[in-house]
């Protein structure tokens, strides 16, 4: 019975012990977002104009994929 009870305390340290370092990891991995609000503050649009989820992110919406292509600046076509 005594050689349960050391195998269940090892997988739980174990199992503690890899939670742990997952998080740690998911901490150091993060990086900060390379969006600024300069075209919205210029512009008076929403982040949703160029960004699918409307706070921003990387999923960019037709309009912001043009935006993207053409060096961050508006297009001088007329808009449709």
């Amino acid at each position: 019975m005594q050689a349960h009870v050391k195998i269940a305390f090892s997988l739980i340290c174990g199992t503690a012990s890899a939670i742990l370092l997952a998080g740690a990891m998911s901490l150091i991995a993060s990086q900060s977002a390379n969006a600024t609000t300069k075209y919205a503050q210029e512009t008076g649009k929403p982040c949703a104009q160029c960004h699918q989820h409307p706070t921003g992110g990387p999923q960019l919406t037709p309009f912001g994929e043009k935006f993207r292509a053409n060096g961050y600046q508006l297009s001088k076509e007329p808009a449709k």
